[in-house]
């Protein structure tokens, strides 16, 4: 007797979940976030694209100091860089 499709398709999936699970706690943070080192950030600029020109940045208080992103864990600099670079228009 052959498994009904549907029960197939779940299982599929339920076991694509858990293949991925391991991978996503590593480059999630606890907050759901991206971590630092997943988006490659860093705490300077690369070829003119900064984090204070990204879409993605939310300044700090006062000019210059650090921030922090809608997609990206912990504090950032706005003069940092991160994969997920996307700039303001």
């Amino acid at each position: 007797m052959k498994a009904p499709r549907r029960i197939v398709l779940k299982s599929a999936a339920v076991v694509a979940g858990l293949a991925i699970a391991p991978w996503a706690r590593s480059v999630l943070a606890a907050d759901g976030k991206a971590t630092k080192e997943a988006m490659h950030y860093q705490d300077r600029p690369k070829d003119g694209q900064q984090c204070a020109t990204c879409v993605q940045f939310i300044p700090g208080e006062n000019p210059g100091a650090s921030g922090a992103c809608q997609i990206v864990e912990g504090p950032i600099s706005p003069k940092g860089w991160c994969i997920e670079y996307i700039e303001k228009t």
